[in-house]
């Protein structure tokens, strides 16, 4: 983001799977488990549009990129890359034209099946200059209807490994396109981790997140999508700083003409860090759009004491307040939800909250689950 960064210092875990928050399948297990499941294989596919991927070779493509890249531009009907357990240390692009596509993580458990890289926006670019925030990004998904069930993104760049670079924003995903559908993945990172965005300012794209996991630190769910979290756990990270607050679960950058930014319904949002040294969102106005009006409305949820209760919601720029943004709460939970400071807390009434469900802000799209048996 296009902000100046809260530096700190990632919470440094013992061993990779430490540091993802994973639990990898064991070898024992892989050995007596077919690579791909329930979803077949090369040699028996579920049909001519599936194809496999597996880092030990056992399916069509070891990496993820060269699978998106072996399949059609704006095909008939979507395809579907079934994704074996393992780690995939790479970055992944899935262009405008691969529409319909679908990852699927083989075990039906997004901690087997991890895309990770390690690009910050300060990283230096082999051909010169840094990444920037969105070329930081792990998986870049700009094509329309994308689906992602059973996977893990992640972005382990860590600020304590690189002292020398101060723009520490590191993507784990940026999601572009419309009808953009996302089951129990998981979302891994610090800074900037979930960039639920569009592919332009005039654009507005529909993004479904559910029962996902999110964790970050600093405005780690950010953007100007559309984009709907239902049943979805989010967590704050611990920091090793001597400020607060720590950071910001949301970031919101809604374009104004968009009536829907964020909405979070029947979420959890807790975490390790310490009590209160979180706040709930800030709004974005980025270079490339002054005249936003960023959008948040979280509903039902349970709010853990991390949430900075009596002043969950802080300017980002100078010159542009919270309260001109289009923030709104419904019905919270939680010892982060409760009330000491009113005019610190918008509520909306019944009639306002109404207007802010996960149908209004999808309209005429209705995601499905990916149309594959699931594993038992």
């Amino acid at each position: 983001m296009s902000h100046t960064p809260l530096i700190g210092r990632r919470q440094v875990l013992a061993g990779a799977a430490g540091i993802l928050g994973l639990a990898l399948a064991s070898p024992a297990r892989a050995a007596h488990v077919p690579p791909f499941g329930r979803y077949g294989s090369p040699r028996h596919r579920l049909n001519d549009r599936t194809l496999y991927v597996d880092s030990q070779g056992r399916g069509d493509y070891t990496t993820v990129q060269a699978a998106v890249d072996a399949t059609p531009d704006s095909p008939a009907e979507g395809w579907t890359l079934v994704i074996a357990a393992g780690t995939y240390r790479e970055t992944v692009l899935v262009p405008q034209a691969k529409t319909g596509l679908c990852f699927l993580g083989a075990t039906g458990d997004a901690r087997d099946v991890v895309i990770v890289y390690d690009n910050a926006a300060g990283t230096p670019k082999p051909d010169g200059g840094t990444y920037g925030t969105s070329g930081s990004a792990t998986a870049t998904i700009q094509a329309d209807g994308f689906t992602a069930a059973h996977v893990t993104f992640a972005n382990d760049w860590l600020r304590a490994d690189h002292p020398e670079i101060t723009d520490t924003q590191a993507v784990a995903a940026k999601v572009m396109g419309d009808r953009s559908y996302f089951e129990r993945c998981r979302f891994l990172g610090h800074q900037d981790t979930l960039y639920a965005d569009t592919r332009n300012v005039a654009t507005f794209a529909r993004q479904y997140y559910r029962e996902c996991y999110i964790e970050g630190d600093v405005d780690f769910v950010f953007g100007r999508a559309t984009a709907v979290f239902e049943r979805c756990e989010l967590t704050t990270l611990a920091r090793d700083v001597t400020f607060r607050p720590y950071g910001f679960v949301f970031a919101p950058s809604t374009a104004a003409a968009n009536p829907h930014g964020f909405l979070a319904v029947h979420c959890v949002i807790n975490g390790p860090a310490a009590d209160a040294s979180f706040g709930l969102a800030r709004p974005w106005r980025p270079s490339s759009d002054p005249t936003a009006v960023p959008s948040l409305v979280v509903r039902e949820t349970w709010m853990g004491p991390s949430i900075d209760a009596a002043t969950p919601y802080v300017d980002m720029s100078s010159g542009y307040h919270w309260r001109d943004a289009r923030f709104g709460e419904f019905h919270n939970k939680g010892p982060g939800a409760a009330i000491p400071v009113p005019e610190n807390r918008p509520q909306l009434t019944p009639q306002q909250a109404a207007e802010h469900t996960p149908r209004k802000y999808l309209g005429d799209w209705h995601p499905r689950p990916a149309l594959l048996p699931r594993p038992h």
